[in-house]
C-alpha cells in the first residue's frame, strides 16, 4: 500500500495542476474572506443581510469558515486524481502491476484525503492571515480557540472529505469531463435549485452542501443539522462514494 501510495504521489506531482487547484482555492478562500470583512459595515447595517456585527464572535466564526468556500477545487482534485487513468489509457497497466483493483482505489483515497487534508490547512492558513488582522484593525477580539478553531478544523475536515468523495464519483463515472461537469452542475445548479424551492428546502440539509454548511459558521439559517450530525453525514457521503466507486471499479471491463 506505501508503494501504492508513493506512486499516486508521484503521479500528483509530476503535473502543475495541483499547484493550480491549490492556488485557486487559496484565491477564492482569501477573497471571499476579505470581500465578506470589506463590506461588512453595510452588510451589518442592513437588517435584510442577516450578517452580524464586525465585533461579534458570530462573524469572526463566518469569517474564518472562508475555507469551505473553495470545498469545489478539493472534489475536482479527487475527480481527476481517479478519472487521469482512463483518460490517459494508464488504468489497464495500473491495475496489470497491482491486480487487486481495490487496493488501487483504496490507496488513491488515502492519497487524496490526505492531500486534500494538507492542502484545506495551507487555504485556511491564508483566510487566517486575511481575517485575523483585518478583524483586529475593526476592533474584534479574534483568537484562534474555542468555536473559532472548531470552525477552522470543520473546515478544513470537510475539504479532505470533499477530496474523498471526489475519488469515488470519479471511479463511478470514470470520464473526467463528464464527472466535473456533473459536479460543478450539481454544486452551483442543483443544490441551490433544491435549497430554493419550497418543497424541497427540507431536504437541503442532508445533502453535502448542506452537511458542510451545518459544520462551519453559518447566521440566518437554523434549519440545519448538529455540527457533529452534519461532519458525520459528510464522512458518510464520502465513505459511500469510496465504496460504491470500489465495487464500480473492481467489477469494470478495462478494456
Amino acid at each position: 500500500m506505501i508503494n501504492l501510495i508513493r506512486a499516486e504521489l508521484r503521479k500528483l506531482f509530476s503535473t502543475k495542476l495541483w499547484l493550480w487547484l491549490l492556488l485557486g482555492a487559496c484565491v477564492l478562500s482569501g477573497g471571499s474572506t476579505a470581500l465578506l470583512i470589506g463590506f461588512s459595515d453595510q452588510a451589518a447595517a442592513s437588517p435584510q443581510s442577516g450578517i452580524p456585527p464586525v465585533e461579534s464572535d458570530a462573524f469572526s466564526q463566518l469569517a474564518l469558515a472562508g475555507g469551505a468556500n473553495a470545498v469545489v477545487f478539493f472534489l475536482i482534485l479527487g475527480i481527476i486524481g481517479m478519472t487521469q487513468e482512463y483518460r490517459h489509457r494508464t488504468a489497464t497497466p495500473t491495475f496489470l502491476v497491482t491486480p487487486k483493483r481495490g487496493q488501487v482505489v483504496l490507496s488513491k483515497l488515502l492519497t487524496y484525503l490526505g492531500i486534500s487534508l494538507l492542502f484545506a490547512v495551507l487555504v485556511n492558513a491564508v483566510v487566517v492571515a486575511v481575517a485575523l488582522p483585518w478583524l483586529s484593525a475593526k476592533g474584534a477580539a479574534v483568537s484562534l480557540s474555542g468555536e473559532n478553531l472548531e470552525v477552522l478544523l470543520s473546515s478544513i475536515g470537510g475539504a479532505a472529505l470533499y477530496g474523498m468523495v471526489g475519488v469515488g464519483v470519479g471511479a463511478l463515472l470514470r470520464n473526467q469531463v463528464a464527472a466535473v461537469v456533473g459536479a460543478l452542475i450539481y454544486l452551483f445548479v442543483a443544490e441551490p435549485i433544491l435549497r430554493s424551492v419550497s418543497a424541497t428546502d427540507g431536504a437541503y440539509k442532508f445533502l453535502p452542501g448542506g452537511a458542510l454548511e451545518s459544520i462551519t459558521a453559518t447566521v440566518g439559517n437554523t434549519d440545519l443539522l448538529q455540527r457533529w450530525q452534519g461532519a458525520l453525514l459528510l464522512a458518510a457521503y464520502g465513505i459511500v462514494l469510496a465504496i460504491a466507486g470500489w465495487v464500480f471499479a473492481v467489477r469494470r471491463d478495462l478494456s
